[in-house]
């Protein structure tokens, strides 16, 4: 059975080790690691909104020829949570396959122990991200 990639696995693990008071903190260091959106996705063209985020959030996942994922996502910097989501995920999932961005477990925000961070009402639309991504991906692939 396919294992969530090892990027974002020891993303994981940072999380869940760390004391409760710099989860947080931590979380945010991640706001800024979205790489740029390429010029073909320029006014989010051929993106999908999530409407489960409090904020104006989009996303693509593109497979490739060899069936690796690339991720794309827009957040606006007045959001730094979900922009920190999606920092994470262009950053445990860089280059990974398509069986390993199947396999990150859906709950992966409780597991890095932000439900105690942060709002529910966030950690739902982290966890909407992901089910999106997933679902772009397996749609690709089937």
């Amino acid at each position: 059975m396919p294992e969530m990639p090892t990027k974002l696995a020891e993303i994981v693990d940072e999380f869940a080790a760390a004391p409760r008071d710099v989860v947080l903190e931590m979380l945010l260091e991640y706001a800024d690691v979205i790489p740029p959106l390429p010029g073909e996705l320029a006014g989010r063209e051929g993106m999908e909104q999530v409407p489960e985020c409090q904020t104006a959030f989009f996303l693509r996942a593109e497979v490739n020829p060899d069936r690796t994922v690339t991720t794309w996502f827009d957040c606006p910097p007045e959001a730094p949570t979900t922009r920190a989501f999606a920092g994470i995920l262009a950053e445990g999932l860089s280059g990974a396959s398509t069986d390993e961005v199947l396999a990150v477990p859906d709950d992966l925000y409780q597991r890095m122990g932000l439900a105690q961070a942060i709002s529910p009402l966030r950690v739902r639309g982290g966890t909407a991200i992901l089910a999106r991504l997933k679902r772009q991906v397996r749609e690709q692939i089937s």
